[in-house]
C-alpha cells in the first residue's frame, strides 16, 4: 500500500468516522422519525374553525414537503414556468463549463472536491428542471379556477389559511386544524415523493458544499496554496463563482425548505470524498490535491478537525439566507412575497 499510515492518522480516522456515523444518526432519526406519528410533536397545519366552531385535527408530519413547493414560486403571480426556464438554463451552463473543465484537465480533474461539488450543483438543476416539467404539466392539465390557473389558485388558499392561521396564533390558539381550502389541503396533504425528496437532499447537500468550496477557494487556496491546477484563471473562477451565483438565483425564487438537520448530508457528502481520496492513495496515488487533506504530517488531526467543524458554518450562512429570504422578503414584499407553509 502506498499510503503509510501513522499513530497520528487514526485521529484522522476517528474525526471523519465519527462525523459519518453521527451523520447517518441523524438522518435515521429524523428522516425515519418523520414518518412515525408517535414523533411527530408539531405539525405544518393550520387553525380554521368549523362553522360550529369545532375544531377538528388533520395532522401533518413534521418537515412535511407538498410537491407544490418544488415546482411553484415564492413570488405570486409568478408563472412556474419561469422557474422552469431558470433552472433548465443553469443546468446547461453548469454542464457546458464542466464539459469545459474536463477537456481542459480530462477526467482526472474529478480528484477534486470543487468538480464534486459542481457536478451536484448539476445534479440538482437537472432534478429540478425535471420536476418542475412534471409539476408544469400537472399544472396545466387541471382545469383552471374562476380567476386563474390551480397553481394561483393554491397559492391563494395558502394565503388565506396563512392569514387565518396569524389570527389565531395572536389570540394565543394553539393545536392543529384540517386546512380550510379543498385545493390548499389536497396540496398540502400530497407529499413530495422520492425524486422531490432527492431533489431536496441535494439542494440542501450542495448548498452547504458550494459555500465550503468557494470559501476555501478564495481565502484560503488562492493566496497561500496557489499552483497550476488551483491558481486563477477564467475556467477556475467561472468554476467558483457560477454555482453559489445559479444556486442563490434559484433560492430567490424557489419555495423550498432548509431544515437544520440536513446539515447531516452535507457532512455525509465530504466524508464521502475524504474516504474517497483515503483509498486512491492507499492504491496508488500519488499525491494530495489539497494539502490539508495530507495523511503524513503531524498537524494532520489539527487540519481535520477544523475541515470537520467549518461545515457548521458553511451550512449555517446558507440557512441565514433562507431565514432572511423568509424573514424579510414578506415585510418588504407583501403582496408579492408568499410564504409556503
Amino acid at each position: 500500500m502506498a499510503l503509510e499510515v501513522y499513530w497520528y492518522d487514526f485521529v484522522c480516522f476517528g474525526i471523519v468516522g465519527v462525523s459519518l456515523f453521527g451523520a447517518l444518526w441523524v438522518i435515521w432519526r429524523r428522516e425515519g422519525a418523520s414518518a412515525r406519528f408517535e414523533d411527530t410533536t408539531l405539525y405544518e397545519s393550520l387553525l380554521v374553525t368549523r362553522p360550529d366552531s369545532e375544531v377538528f385535527v388533520s395532522a401533518l408530519p413534521r418537515g412535511h414537503v407538498s410537491t407544490s413547493q418544488l415546482w411553484t414560486s415564492c413570488w405570486k403571480g409568478l408563472h412556474p414556468g419561469w422557474l422552469l426556464a431558470i433552472r433548465f438554463l443553469s443546468f446547461l451552463a453548469l454542464a457546458g463549463f464542466l464539459t469545459w473543465d474536463i477537456v481542459e484537465w480530462d477526467a482526472s480533474i474529478f480528484i477534486y472536491y470543487t468538480e464534486w461539488t459542481f457536478t451536484l450543483v448539476m445534479v440538482y438543476f437537472a432534478l429540478g428542471t425535471i420536476v418542475s416539467a412534471y409539476g408544469w404539466w400537472l399544472s396545466a392539465n387541471k382545469p383552471p379556477s374562476e380567476n386563474g390557473t390551480r397553481a394561483e389558485s393554491v397559492t391563494r388558499d395558502v394565503e388565506e389559511d396563512n392569514g387565518i392561521a396569524n389570527t389565531y396564533r395572536q389570540k394565543g390558539i394553539n393545536g392543529t386544524i384540517k386546512l380550510q381550502s379543498h385545493y390548499a389541503q389536497e396540496e398540502i396533504q400530497h407529499r413530495a415523493g422520492f425524486w422531490g425528496y432527492l431533489m431536496l437532499i441535494a439542494f440542501q447537500t450542495c448548498a452547504g458544499a458550494v459555500v465550503l468550496t468557494d470559501i476555501v477557494f478564495w481565502c484560503v487556496i488562492l493566496p497561500f496554496l496557489s499552483n497550476a491546477h488551483l491558481g486563477l484563471n477564467t475556467l477556475m473562477c467561472c468554476m467558483h463563482t457560477l454555482n453559489a451565483a445559479f444556486l442563490l438565483l434559484d433560492t430567490s425564487l424557489n419555495s423550498l425548505p432548509f431544515p437544520w438537520f440536513r446539515l447531516s448530508y452535507f457532512v455525509l457528502w465530504s466524508c464521502i470524498y475524504v474516504i474517497f481520496q483515503w483509498v486512491i492513495h492507499a492504491l496508488g496515488f500519488p499525491w494530495w490535491p489539497y494539502p490539508f487533506l495530507e495523511l503524513n504530517t503531524p498537524w494532520a488531526p489539527l487540519w481535520y478537525f477544523c475541515m470537520a467543524v467549518v461545515h457548521i458554518p458553511c451550512y449555517g450562512i446558507f440557512a441565514l439566507i433562507i431565514k432572511a429570504k423568509y424573514s424579510l422578503l414578506p415585510k418588504w414584499f407583501p403582496n408579492a412575497f408568499v410564504r409556503p407553509i
